[in-house]
């Protein structure tokens, strides 16, 4: 063991660069089980960013099944999800670049199904019995505003695409009996957003396929139903936050609703993507379920004969896509000591065996700080939440008497929220001697709706609260420096931040990654799926023009009064480039020190490698020049005027 060094906090020399995150990271989602075989999704930022179908076989065989150029991805929401199904060795998947859809058999090039037009498709399901596909279609063919469907595509030629359910602004989620004679699915109309208030629907299918006899089984304008899944016996499972909880329920025999094990847990997460996945029926009797307890995840096994629920130990903090199949689950899992991994659990004898890793990089545990989660005071004598995560690195101490600089990270949604699972990204900054509170404040999911619903028209008030009462708790507790504190964060984490900037004086400097700084020009230029969302969070447009105004950074820049880094995707449909270009043209004007990181080809988060690099060594190069702590190792510069 190395003596340790004294350096001042910011300094310290890290493994865990930029060049190791990009090169020996990816990341990892939807799982799918199609017999013996489990298939995942990989971006790759060495690839471009390309979203990759992977399959696993039973002799521990790891593959890729999208080759080069295919890039599997939907746009349908902009965020996408749900980009694949697989049934019977057979692939259908949304391609990227001409949002077509494709079939492709193993060991065979994809094909495509559908035409050449302005339409996405996402959440596919196969119906074997019809020889089709349906799905969530997006019609973007009007020139208006893009109308969205449930619609079925025949599997041989696609050419018969048919409409089956129409007339609401959304739909998801669809999902068929195992009889083939039902189809299970959620809608949902402005100004809603799914975690507000969603329906559940089951219809009957006629002979010639269409839907007949549809009706609402639950759900409503002020309840939130997530992920429907029918089990082998037929019965109709859901989740519901009637209660104030995300919980499980089922269809009963007579119609009715009941609730299977009610808690004050979350078993269903904001359907921000499609094909979220926190629960699977894995026999008539018994399903597998994760739900979330003040931020953090376990496993429980729940039978649905005597309503018998028991943990499932796992090392990990934080489960999602849960796959079931006959005594084996399948999900990705993470925690404070392990990245995002695809997991196989065998259900008989609990042992687990990763599939992949999101990183396989070897780290010694002594550069990582592990998550402590905390609650702390904020307004109106009410809590928040966030994890902490202390400068940390074996090799290195800080001069006595120094505090730590903190970085507060706001997440995007901004109904989203901080998980534990191993984030490289969060380890790169306290390796280096700054800490970082990753705060879920009021509005983040994991605690409860009435949590959820405390941003309901208060969103630019209550975040920015919490993150400044957040870094004020830790400041009081000596565990950080209270003239060193930024705050970052991208979308809407980005807009809290620029918030909390113009707002507050509590931080002294601060980077937004395509954050929102104009409420208006995000009500009026933003795309369909979050077009009305700004209802809830501020008020109705444009009757409350007013508060969009006074809940907007960029009318307020005379009120800012320290530096902002700024980093931008130009091709960002949901964030546009101008609301970071008037930022900045802003605060040069006035004189502040400013820095921007537009990057071509970029949307809304950035996922090749390069530009990943160059906003992680960008933003504490800003920060080191701010602040004056002398970084350890070069970093390419990066021009800040005003400074």
């Amino acid at each position: 063991m190395p003596e340790t060094q004294i350096a001042p906090y910011g300094s310290w020399k890290s493994p865990i660069t930029s060049d190791l995150i990009v090169k020996g990271s990816i990341g990892v989602g939807m799982v799918a089980l199609d017999s013996e075989d489990v298939y995942w999704i990989e971006m790759r930022p060495s690839e471009g960013g390309r979203y990759v179908i992977v399959r696993h076989t039973p002799d521990g065989q790891t593959t890729d099944v999208t080759p080069k150029p295919f890039n599997a991805r939907t746009r349908v929401h902009e965020y996408g999800g749900g980009e694949y199904t697989v049934a019977d060795g057979t692939i259908y998947f949304s391609n990227f670049d001409d949002q077509r859809l494709y079939k492709q058999s193993l060991n065979s090039p994809p094909g495509p199904l559908t035409p050449v037009v302005e339409m996405r498709y996402a959440d596919p399901i196969v119906d074997d019995k019809r020889g089709r596909i349906i799905c969530v279609r997006e019609d973007h063919t009007g020139g208006g505003e893009a109308v969205n469907t449930l619609v079925s595509i025949n599997v041989e030629d696609g050419n018969d695409a048919r409409v089956l359910v129409s007339g609401n602004d959304f739909y998801s989620s669809p999902r068929l009996s195992p009889d083939g004679k039902q189809l299970a699915w959620l809608a949902w109309n402005h100004p809603n957003m799914p975690w507000d208030g969603t329906e559940l629907w089951v219809g009957e299918f006629a002979e010639d396929g269409s839907l007949a006899k549809t009706k609402q089984v639950s759900g409503g304008l002020e309840e939130s139903i997530f992920q429907p899944e029918w089990s082998p016996d037929g019965v109709l499972y859901f989740v519901s936050d009637q209660s104030g909880w995300w919980n499980l329920y089922r269809r009963k025999v007579d119609e009715g609703v009941e609730p299977l094990h009610e808690m004050q847990a979350e078993f269903g997460m904001p359907q921000w993507v499609f094909g979220m996945s926190m629960y699977a029926v894995e026999s008539a009797e018994r399903i597998i379920c994760a739900y979330i307890e003040k931020g953090s995840s376990q496993l429980a096994s729940l039978n649905t004969r005597t309503g018998e629920f028991k943990t499932i130990e796992t090392p990990y903090t934080d489960v999602t896509y849960l796959r079931c199949s006959k005594d084996r689950a399948v999900f990705r899992g993470g925690s404070p000591t392990n990245p995002a991994s695809i997991v196989h659990l065998d259900l008989t004898t609990g042992v687990t065996e990763t599939l992949r890793r999101s990183n396989e990089l070897q780290i010694d545990p002594g550069y990582f700080s592990i998550a402590q989660a905390v609650e702390f005071p904020t307004e109106n004598g009410q809590t928040a939440h966030a994890f902490f995560y202390p400068p940390r690195n074996r090799d290195f101490a800080a001069p006595e008497g120094e505090l730590p600089p903190l970085l507060v990270k706001s997440h995007g949604g901004p109904t989203s929220a901080a998980a534990t699972t191993l984030a490289l990204g969060i380890q790169y900054w306290t390796s280096r001697g700054i800490g970082v509170l990753d705060v879920n404040y009021g509005g983040s999911t994991g605690y409860g709706r009435e949590y959820t619903q405390r941003l309901r028209d208060t969103w630019g008030i209550v975040d920015v609260d919490d993150c400044s009462n957040g870094a004020k708790y830790l400041v009081e507790r000596g565990e950080a420096d209270g003239n060193r504190l930024m705050i970052t964060g991208g979308s809407a984490g980005g807009y809290t931040t620029l918030c909390a900037l113009t707002f507050r004086d509590r931080f002294k400097a601060g980077a937004s990654h395509y954050g929102v700084s104009d409420c208006e020009a995000l009500a009026k230029e933003t795309h369909k799926f979050e077009s009305r969302y700004l209802d809830g969070l501020i008020g109705p447009y444009p009757e409350r023009a007013d508060l969009y105004r006074e809940r907007s950074p960029i009318h307020y820049v005379d009120r800012l009064a320290c530096p902002v880094i700024f980093f931008q995707g130009l091709e960002d449909k949901v964030v546009l480039p101008n609301q970071a270009e008037m930022m900045v043209d802003a605060l040069r004007a006035k004189g502040l020190p400013v820095a921007y990181v537009p990057f071509e080809g970029e949307q809304h988060g950035f996922r090749r490698a390069e530009n990943i690099k160059r906003a992680l060594d960008g933003e504490i190069y800003f920060y080191s020049r701010i602040f004056g702590f002398e970084l350890a190792d070069d970093v390419e510069p990066v021009p800040i005027e005003n400074l």
